[in-house]
């Protein structure tokens, strides 16, 4: 295990899930740890008994070991075999639960949020920013040290949002929109990628996430709308056939536009909190 995790600490650049850049990803990386721990722990003397047994009572001649056919319990022994396990699992549970109930809320909720709706298409990403009115495609710029809910959902086959060093993956699903909550303490690039597989130009569904300060932030929304490229039906439709783009960036979009995807998967009028504070 030591020989392990020096060969993991000097892997950040390769192993970036083990190299966080924000709460969400910190705290899913302290129960990373907890549950490798705690099952090292127990694992290791387990695996050293099993090779000391097979070598204490291996066929030998002149072995001494005590042979006793007719022995079949042990009440101790199994309360212990049994025992263990359910301890393990107990305790990583009441962890995996708590952590997992508290990253279904925004990380900073004395920061007031940003929305950002995604959608997986075949093979790439669309971005929509329904309080900047902007979109863009296979990249997405965030803020610093303030949460992003992320709506996701797909306007192909189910696929998987994932940013390892702001959070776990979450699944993107027809006439669905589902919710992880994201947030970057410093700025940089982030890789993103689906993590799932869906057809021919899956590899190419790469992504960049990058997080500015706010002022830098603002100042790019600024520079999105000073162009001249606009997202219609028309070019969304276009947009959504399969195939491999580059990165784009669009003035603004039909504001229906998320919920059309989502009805046209056969899912309910969707009303986000952005929409409900608009309204």
């Amino acid at each position: 295990m030591a020989v392990l995790i020096g060969v993991l600490s000097g892997c950040s650049e390769n192993y970036i899930v083990l190299d966080p850049k924000g709460p969400v990803g910190e705290t899913q990386l302290n129960l990373i740890i907890l549950s490798t721990v705690i099952l090292g722990v127990f694992i290791i003397p387990v695996l050293l008994f099993f090779f000391y047994v097979i070598f204490r009572y291996r066929d030998k001649k002149g072995n001494k070991a005590s042979y006793k056919p007719e022995w079949d319990d042990n009440k101790w022994m199994e309360i212990v075999w049994w025992g263990i396990p359910v301890l393990v699992i107990v305790v990583l549970s009441i962890y995996t639960v708590r952590d997992t109930f508290a990253l279904a809320k925004s990380p900073s909720p004395e920061v007031k949020p940003m929305t950002i709706q995604v959608t997986s298409l075949d093979w790439k990403w669309l971005f929509l920013y329904p309080e900047q009115g902007i979109a863009t495609v296979n990249y997405a710029e965030i803020p610093t040290d303030r949460p992003v809910k992320f709506e996701l959902t797909t306007d192909a086959p189910i696929n998987s949002f994932w940013v390892p060093q702001l959070g776990g993956q979450k699944y993107t699903i027809p006439g669905k929109a589902l919710e992880l909550w994201l947030e970057a303490e410093a700025e940089g690039k982030y890789y993103g990628t689906a993590n799932n597989f869906s057809g021919e130009g899956f590899t190419d569904m790469k992504f960049d996430v990058i997080a500015k300060s706010e002022k830098d932030f603002n100042s790019w929304v600024k520079e999105v709308k000073a162009g001249s490229n606009s997202l219609t039906m028309e070019g969304y439709e276009k947009l959504s056939n399969p195939g491999v783009v580059k990165k784009q960036e669009f003035t603004s979009y039909p504001k229906e536009l998320f919920n059309y995807i989502i009805n046209k998967n056969g899912g309910q009028y969707y009303k986000s909190n952005q929409q409900e504070e608009n309204k």
